[in-house]
């Protein structure tokens, strides 16, 4: 497979959100999702509205997103929809909740753990999907970028209970680390097949706290921020943001090191690339 094309500016604004998502020259035909993260009533590192805007509107996307599989402010549709007002997704363009009506099944292809993927049943409505991924800690996977976005944020509530469990609806929060994390590699894969090359991804590498924006309280950042890239690749733009994470001269990466190697956040690549979806190997290109 040949070098994924990675775009890479260090500067974080919403121009530049749209001068590197330019940069990859990809069309997204049809009508658009634009998947981003939500932010759980209380977390104070998720990326806002107003920075997102830009881009929704540059591709005259609609905002998706669905329900969790935890107690919280967005675990039922009533509560997410409430949480998305509070937050400003709805006064900056159109909001999806993709589960809200149920969901569908789609397949996953020579999965390392699971078969099937639960996905919010909206998903039919759209061509293309633009990701827009806050990259930062985890708790859980060790580290959230694109492949976390399009598996566990593109499934639907029991979608999530699926990939949680490994597939066996079973003891959700006790399974295996690699068993979950090759799991969230199986549903990327299968939403990246849905959509057959009508994707494009963008990681934000701000307020790098070791912990989601699924984090009501979340840990403040230890290190700064770093830019923006930009892939048709999902497994590459996350493999090129690990890179810089390691790369970094800043003393505080150490903490967020910590947090995605106690979790072997890092195997989810090596997960992903047994699928064939995507590639590690890339050419990392500045645009500023």
């Amino acid at each position: 497979m040949e070098k994924a094309k990675v775009y890479f500016t260090k500067e974080i604004t919403p121009q530049r959100m749209i001068d590197i998502f330019n940069a990859l020259g990809k069309d997204l035909p049809g009508r658009v999702a634009v998947k981003l993260h939500s932010g759980e009533a209380g977390n104070q590192n998720f990326i806002r509205p107003a920075f997102m805007k830009t881009s929704v509107d540059n591709v005259n996307g609609t905002i998706v997103e669905c329900n969790t599989a935890y107690e919280g402010s967005r675990n039922t549709s009533k509560a997410h929809w409430e949480t998305m007002k509070n937050h400003g997704w709805t006064q900056i363009g159109t909001v999806d909740i993709m589960d809200e009506d149920g969901e569908f099944e789609i397949p996953v292809r020579g999965g390392n753990q699971i078969r099937t993927n639960y996905v919010g049943s909206h998903l039919k409505n759209y061509d293309s999907m633009l990701v827009l991924s806050h990259f930062k800690g985890h708790p859980m996977g060790g580290f959230g970028g694109a492949l976390k976005n399009i598996s566990i944020g593109v499934a639907s509530s029991h979608g999530k209970q699926n990939i949680h469990s490994a597939g066996t609806f079973k003891n959700m929060w006790g399974t295996e680390q690699n068993k979950f994390l090759e799991s969230m590699a199986d549903a990327a894969s299968s939403v990246v097949d849905y959509f057959k090359g009508n994707m494009a991804f963008i990681n934000v590498m701000c307020n790098l706290s070791v912990d989601c924006d699924c984090c009501a309280v979340a840990e403040d950042p230890a290190m700064g921020d770093i830019g923006i890239l930009a892939s048709a690749d999902p497994i590459a733009v996350d493999r090129a943001c690990l890179d810089l994470v390691y790369a970094s001269n800043d003393k505080g990466k150490e903490h967020l090191i910590e947090r995605i190697e106690s979790r072997n956040g890092a195997y989810i690549i090596d997960a992903a690339l047994k699928l064939n979806f995507g590639t590690d190997k890339y050419e990392l290109i500045s645009i500023d």
